[in-house]
């Protein structure tokens, strides 16, 4: 609620006292920025507030989370991608507002668009059909991502009109044609149920990853057995005198867990009551206490099973076995289409894909492996190059291959710096604006996660 919804002075009053006052410290800890946050208990404050955090790029590397009847005390030690303390005033101010106002979203660009949410079985090419389909339905693609997990795959789609610009709500029977052919294509005869939705972004609320992650746990990816070699260590014990189940976590540390946690216990219907994160070295570990919506603690196997399995598909939906490429140019219809073919066509499959279009730039990023989902021949990359007709091809030389975290802090690095491009008012920094001004297609060959 904004103050100027209030019709009288008291409940301006009663706003201003439930506002959460946030506290930003960097002399109470030698290597980190402490965030401390006060607020008034209500659904999904948590959530947001570890939302706010990771959209702005910070690693919570420690953090204590307490509600004292209906209060909340949140305490969260966070750094910098590279690992120091946040020193840019404009983006500590606007850390505080925008928690203390509510009034963050970090959606806005997507206002007035058509968005299309997608789940299915994945399969080699699935992608390239999908864009294919849009390309030949005249919709322009500017803002998507894609997760696959357990053979699942999850992808949510902002178009426009490619003749207009404009949302293609308005048009039913084209929204029906775009439902019917994309549900053509996630067609699937292993038992799933499979679906495609379209609907339109009023104000541009939704959280592309939360609803990912909805949109995953929709369609029960966490069920199929696991590819993975190590999986989360996940315990759910019952603390009967005091009504909790605790609910703790051990994994590999790295950007963005605490957001994916959170947003599977808040899917779940769980409220976390109290937590303790801390990292060592390379693991994090987490603890939560949480009571189902209900007011119970978990009361059967079979919910401490689902919980335990679903919490580790939250945190496993984010690793990614591939090579990184990235594409810059001018954008142009049917470019997505064409990109997305070549790479079918050589026999890839895409592991994870975003992509963004902004003031005609087109800026689209794959996660690929060989259709076995294993490392693919560095001979493909160059037959991509040669059909795609790219003229120059750049290797990030400063990211070893042995090191996985490096990719992902340049990735999240590209992000912070439009973060703070439009906290300061400036223009938005393009890590690869030379490249771009040469209309090149760039493809780059970044990390193998193997």
């Amino acid at each position: 609620m904004e103050l100027s919804d209030c019709s009288n002075e008291y409940e301006k009053l009663v706003v201003r006292m439930n506002m959460p006052r946030v506290v930003i410290d960097n002399g109470v800890c030698p290597t980190s920025t402490v965030v401390k946050i006060d607020s008034a208990r209500s659904p999904g404050i948590l959530l947001e507030s570890v939302q706010l955090l990771t959209d702005m790029n910070l690693w919570i590397r420690k953090a204590y989370i307490s509600s004292d009847g209906k209060w909340n005390m949140d305490v969260f030690h966070v750094s910098d991608l590279n690992g120091n303390k946040l020193t840019d005033e404009n983006l500590i101010r606007y850390i505080e507002k925008s928690i203390e106002t509510s009034h963050y979203c970090n959606s806005e660009g997507y206002t007035g668009l058509t968005a299309l949410e997608l789940t299915g079985t994945d399969r080699v090419g699935l992608l390239s059909e999908v864009f294919a389909v849009l390309a030949d339905l005249h919709c322009d693609v500017v803002e998507a991502k894609a997760w696959t997990h357990n053979g699942r795959i999850a992808s949510m789609i902002y178009v426009r009109d490619g003749n207009s610009g404009t949302p293609i709500d308005g048009d039913s029977d084209r929204v029906q044609r775009i439902e019917g052919q994309l549900h053509n294509l996630l067609k699937a005869d292993d038992g799933y149920q499979n679906d495609t939705r379209t609907c339109v972004t009023y104000g541009g609320n939704t959280h592309m990853e939360r609803r990912l992650h909805q949109r995953m746990f929709m369609d029960r990816d966490y069920e199929k057995k696991f590819d993975f070699e190590t999986s989360p260590v996940v315990s759910v014990q019952n603390l009967e005198k005091r009504g909790y189940s605790v609910v703790n976590l051990q994994c590999k540390d790295r950007l963005k867990l605490l957001f994916d946690v959170v947003c599977t216990l808040t899917d779940m219907a769980y409220i976390v009551f109290h937590a303790a994160i801390r990292t060592v070295g390379e693991t994090a570990f987490l603890e939560f206490y949480v009571r189902h919506s209900d007011g119970n603690p978990v009361n059967s196997e079979p919910e401490r099973q689902r919980l335990i399995q679903c919490l580790q598909a939250a945190i496993e939906r984010r690793t990614v076995k591939g090579v990184r490429l990235e594409l810059c140019t001018t954008d142009r219809p049917g470019l997505l289409a064409e990109v997305t073919r070549v790479l079918r066509e050589n026999g890839l499959n895409i592991a994870r894909a975003k992509i963004s279009t902004k003031e005609g730039i087109a800026r689209n990023m794959f996660y690929v492996t060989d259709a076995n989902g294993n490392l693919i021949d560095p001979e493909i990359i160059k037959s991509i190059r040669e059909k795609i007709g790219i003229d120059d091809i750049s290797v990030k030389e400063s990211f070893p291959l042995s090191c996985r975290e490096a990719v992902e802090k340049e990735e999240q690095k590209q992000e912070q710096q439009h973060h703070q491009a439009r906290i300061g008012g400036g223009a938005v920094l393009l890590s690869l604006g030379s490249l771009v001004m040469r209309n090149l297609y760039q493809l780059v060959l970044v990390k193998s996660y193997f």
